[in-house]
């Protein structure tokens, strides 16, 4: 059966309608916005996915796999689960002009994985400017003499407090030098939710601590003994937590506008500064060592099925999808721009900085080596804990530490404001595309959307802050992303159609999506998302912060936080089947799954003539997988 456009004037008593509707059309797109440039749009999406898992956890997980030859399994998964995904989400919020709630009109039943999408982002907005929080800290702490992690006569230090030079590191070689991370599988499903990681680095197990460790726990965040004892807040973080709010707010003071300008230097410096970290390592002691620690491939831990599991999951989490940003970005493109091309284009230069972003931790990392005496494995163990124990310490030892330290810190802080940018704009768009007036407030919505996280997040920057933040960012992520990347396959393979969806798509690029691509949303993909999805909830562990372990009552919450992505499927599902079309229950089911009217082509123009594509059995089964597989014409 022909689902006929609710676009279409082929009736005359319909025109003054239709020409009413379109013109509404192009005012809200107007009122939406649309980026200024193709550039504003690129460097919004690299920054957006270049996040800091690239820079600190991508060359831990490449060392602890196998070196060079990680990169076989990560290849693979970028091309066969990464960058289908990642085309296929652009291309609906292109298509639609929409944010994550409204994407889902192609088939109802499932919008509420919108929601459950929104609840993620929510969430994650939530607690993510803490890490921008502590990286703004520490860059302010750099502009001190000496830096104030590097001695032990501060007011914070212990009577254990151990200064780390080198020769005490010499001294003390049984010890570990930043203690131990539980880096399992696990860890790495839940660290890698929003391209932050879990920064709950343990201390030395030792009687001694060193003077970063207690700068780390006693200064900056002023740790409690546990999630019950919350304690004041400190006031230090706050105003940081503060800063880094009110710089987002500003740079998104007039959406995705104003947006594209900042990202030209938040998206560009990292890249700027990573080279400079880079040449300055290449010239240090041990760098050498470093280098050839990170890439000497290891074939046999290709036999090792966590490798490929932990290879998939990096790949999934630090390009970003199945949550809503790049609906969202993708959202503001022109109709007719080139998304197939922008998706290879990014998800390359994306994972390309994780290994270029190797090259410059390991030589900073090898030079630690060759100054503690240590292999570089034992320098390294921390694996996250690079940024703020690791890193900073082996910055402490060079010439003019405290530039260094700044150059470090300042490329951190642009990483993380750009991710963080992408979740509040996604935020924004969800709530103006569903209250359309609020588009003429951007300012308005801007600064009530960052005063509600300010006030929201205070309890970060509180003494029990890192409890509550690795309880969040263990949970929030685990099970609903690669469940709705599975979704989304589902959907857009099978139940509209891969047919359909190749049919939208050559309306935007004058051409459809091509064979390979076809295959990988309708078979490659999902399966690889399903093992991941397994692989998660088979892997699952209660998440731990050093020694101190979670009270049942802080697990509990946590499920909660996790089943936030989940309960809307299925409330909306029972909202939309019961106000379907149809007399009987199977009726208003199958009702369900058809496109409804709002399902159509951002473009005025294109929505006049836009018919959905058929999705009658022609010809059984059978005839109906060639023709999402192989195209209208087998």
């Amino acid at each position: 059966m022909e689902l006929y456009s609710k676009c279409s004037v082929e009736d005359p008593s319909l025109e003054d309608d239709q020409s009413s509707s379109t013109e509404t059309d192009q005012s809200e797109t107007q009122e939406r916005g649309r980026w200024g440039a193709k550039l504003d749009y690129m460097l919004s999406m690299v920054g957006y996915c270049v996040g800091l898992g690239n820079i600190w956890r991508f060359p831990y997980l490449c060392m602890r796999n196998g070196g060079g030859a990680f990169l076989i399994p990560f290849l693979f998964f970028l091309l066969a689960c990464g960058l289908p995904l990642y085309f296929l989400e652009v291309s609906l919020g292109q298509f639609t002009g929409r944010g994550c709630f409204h994407v889902w009109e192609a088939c109802p039943l499932f919008k509420g994985i919108g929601v459950g999408m929104f609840n993620v982002l929510f969430v994650v907005t939530l607690y993510y400017n803490i890490i921008n929080t502590w990286t703004l800290y520490y860059l302010g702490s750099s502009f001190f003499t000496p830096l104030p992690w590097t001695t032990c006569d501060n007011a914070w230090n212990t009577p254990k407090c151990l200064h780390q030079s080198p020769n005490s590191l010499q001294q003390n070689g049984n010890s570990s030098l930043y203690g131990a991370y539980n880096s399992s599988l696990q860890s790495s499903v839940n660290s890698s939710n929003v391209n932050a990681t879990i920064l709950t680095v343990i201390g030395n197990v030792s009687d001694s601590t060193t003077s970063l460790e207690e700068f780390w726990f006693h200064r900056v965040l002023t740790l409690s003994s546990g999630l019950h004892d919350v304690g004041g807040l400190n006031w230090r973080l706050t105003l940081c937590f503060l800063a880094a709010w009110i710089v987002v707010c500003l740079c998104l003071i007039k959406g995705v506008k104003s947006l594209g300008k900042v990202v030209y230097v938040t998206a560009t410096l990292p890249y700027l500064l990573l080279t400079v970290i880079l040449i300055k390592g290449l010239t240090l002691p041990g760098a050498t060592d470093g280098i050839l620690f990170y890439i000497r491939p290891d074939f046999n831990k290709l036999a090792n099925l966590q490798v490929w599991l932990e290879a998939g999951l990096q790949v999934f989490y630090s390009l970003g999808p199945a949550w809503g940003p790049l609906i969202t970005m993708a959202s503001y493109n022109k109709f007719h721009n080139n998304c197939y091309r922008d998706s290879i284009i990014l998800t390359l230069v994306s994972e390309g900085t994780s290994i270029f972003g190797g090259f410059a931790i390991f030589t900073i990392v090898g030079y630690m080596a060759h100054q503690t005496g240590k292999p570089v494995d034992e320098v390294v163990q921390a694996g996250p804990g690079l940024a703020y124990l690791v890193y900073p310490e082996a910055l402490s030892q060079l010439p003019f530490p405290n530039l260094w330290a700044v150059v470090f810190f300042v490329m951190l802080f642009t990483v993380g404001l750009d991710s963080q940018f992408a979740t509040v704009e996604g935020c924004m768009t969800a709530i103006s595309d569903s209250v359309p007036r609020l588009r003429k407030h951007k300012v308005f919505l801007a600064i009530l959307t960052c005063s509600f996280f300010v006030i929201s997040g205070l309890i970060l920057c509180s003494e029990a802050g890192l409890y509550i933040f690795q309880l969040l960012d263990w949970y929030i992520a685990a099970f609903g992303l690669p469940l709705f990347g599975l979704l989304e396959c589902l959907i857009f393979g099978w139940i509209y159609g891969a047919e359909n969806m190749s049919r939208d798509i050559e309306i935007m690029l004058g051409r459809g999506v091509p064979v390979y691509m076809r295959i990988l949303w309708c078979i490659v993909t999902p399966l690889l998302l399903l093992l991941l999805l397994i692989s998660s909830i088979y892997m699952y562990r209660p998440p731990m912060v050093g020694s101190y372990t979670y009270p049942p009552y802080a697990r509990a919450i946590g499920w909660f936080v996790a089943a936030l992505p989940l309960i809307p499927l299925p409330l909306w599902a029972f909202h939309v089947i019961r106000n379907s079309h149809g007399t009987t229950w199977y009726q208003k089911f199958c009702s369900s799954l058809q496109p409804s009217e709002d399902w159509k082509p951002v473009s005025s123009s294109e929505c006049e003539k836009y018919r959905p594509g058929s999705r009658e059995m022609r010809g059984g089964i059978k005839a109906m997988v060639l023709r999402n597989l192989l195209g209208k014409n087998v």
